[in-house]
């Protein structure tokens, strides 16, 4: 199965339906006047947010979606019937935006949330609605109104507590296994994860926090190397970052340039989510041959790190357990502190916003970049060009 996390599409409500130009003709009843009915409204189109649903694949092969016209009003005052809705199920986590206008329309967060995004057309009126005592025939009708039509961007970014960070290889996918039921693939090469993972952590009867996994980071990834930067979208709804360092790198390289080649990616692509609270966690340190912990002490003061940090051996579950407990209380004290001050909370709002603007800034300007390539290769070589390179929908394979 393909994992889509961004699809265009184009809805359009239905039109009102029109009123009706009618009069009464009955026998032995004369002048029986007006009794044109009015159209019926246009249907609408929604977008409901559904748990069992994790991409947005089925909107890249369907990109066109119409509710149902009114019908028109007919004699005897009889009005349309309405245009039925439309509602189409997206999953949870969707941002929904207006191309034209870039406006954001909305964000659906939980199950079962309903988003309108095109409204439907308002009914005619039948000539019956313009009888007056100076007008006992009136001949006017007024026809339905057109449907919205919108032209969208979904953009599927995963509801999780905790967003963990690193180098393909730094023990990213073995620690969500070790700590949830999540079972994400786990291999000794890079870039064995190459969609999101999600798990959830049970510290405790009733406590527990959603912990995602993306694909690993590598060096020039703001330029587009490896898979890129486009999975760090899915980070913007996080409260708390989990930066994992492999302390035993299986190359040879220094753990200290891998964090600080992580951080400066980061601030490449946003640095107001660089600016989040992360939390340096130091994994594989069952591999040290010699003082593990003097080896993790040494790795702090190099790097300069001033943060919290923890020292953890993911696939023996050493350490695990302490940060998983940690987590979950600082999740708990952000609650509250935003239920007792709740301009905290807007302004947690306005952080996520600002850093999914800066995320959909950097990425298209990737993609122009690509695009810009792909056209000067295009001189180049003609056979070698793919208009369909151009679709901005992002598509990765499992």
């Amino acid at each position: 199965m393909k994992f889509v996390d961004e699809a265009k599409i184009s809805v359009f409500a239905g039109n009102g339906g029109n009123g009706c130009l009618s009069f009464r003709r009955e026998k032995y009843i004369a002048q029986g006047g007006p009794d044109g009915g009015d159209g019926g409204d246009g249907g609408s189109v929604y977008l409901e947010g559904d748990n069992d649903l994790n991409t947005l694949i089925d909107f890249r092969y369907q990109p066109k979606y119409r509710a149902k016209t009114g019908e028109s009003g007919s004699g005897k005052c009889c009005t349309g019937a309405k245009g039925e809705d439309l509602t189409l199920k997206v999953p949870v986590g969707t941002s929904v935006h207006d191309i034209e206008t870039g406006e954001l329309l909305g964000d659906i967060t939980t199950h079962g949330h309903l988003l309108l995004v095109a409204q439907g057309g308002f009914h005619g009126l039948g000539n019956t609605r313009y009888k007056s005592s100076v007008n006992r025939a009136p001949r006017q009708t007024s026809p339905g109104s057109e449907g919205e039509h919108r032209e969208l961007k979904l953009e599927l970014k995963v509801l999780a507590d905790i967003g963990l960070l690193g180098l393909p290889n730094a023990g990213k996918s073995t620690f969500i296994r070790s700590v949830s039921s999540a079972k994400p693939k786990v291999a000794d090469y890079p870039f064995t994860t190459l969609v999101p993972n999600l798990g959830v952590v049970k510290v405790q009867a009733h406590r527990s926090f959603v912990i995602a996994d993306i694909p690993g980071l590598i060096g020039g990834a703001s330029e587009g190397a490896g898979l890129g930067i486009r999975f760090l979208k899915h980070l913007t709804r996080c409260r708390i970052l989990l930066h994992l360092v492999d302390m035993a790198p299986m190359d040879g390289s220094d753990p200290v340039a891998n964090m600080q080649s992580i951080v400066e990616e980061l601030e490449n692509f946003s640095p107001t989510l660089a600016g989040r609270e992360i939390w340096l966690v130091m994994n594989k340190i069952d591999m040290l041959s010699d003082n593990a912990k003097a080896r993790c002490d040494e790795f702090l003061e190099q790097s300069g790190w001033k943060g919290r940090s923890f020292s953890i051996a993911a696939i023996a579950n050493n350490g695990t357990d302490i940060l998983c407990q940690n987590i979950m209380e600082r999740l708990e004290e952000i609650q509250q502190a935003e239920q007792d001050e709740p301009e905290l909370a807007e302004k947690e709002v306005a952080e996520q916003h600002q850093m999914q603007q800066e995320a959909r800034a950097r990425i298209e300007e990737l993609r122009e970049r690509h695009r810009a390539e792909r056209q000067a290769a295009k001189g180049k070589s003609d056979d070698d060009f793919d208009d369909d390179d151009d679709d901005v929908e992002v598509v990765y394979a499992e």
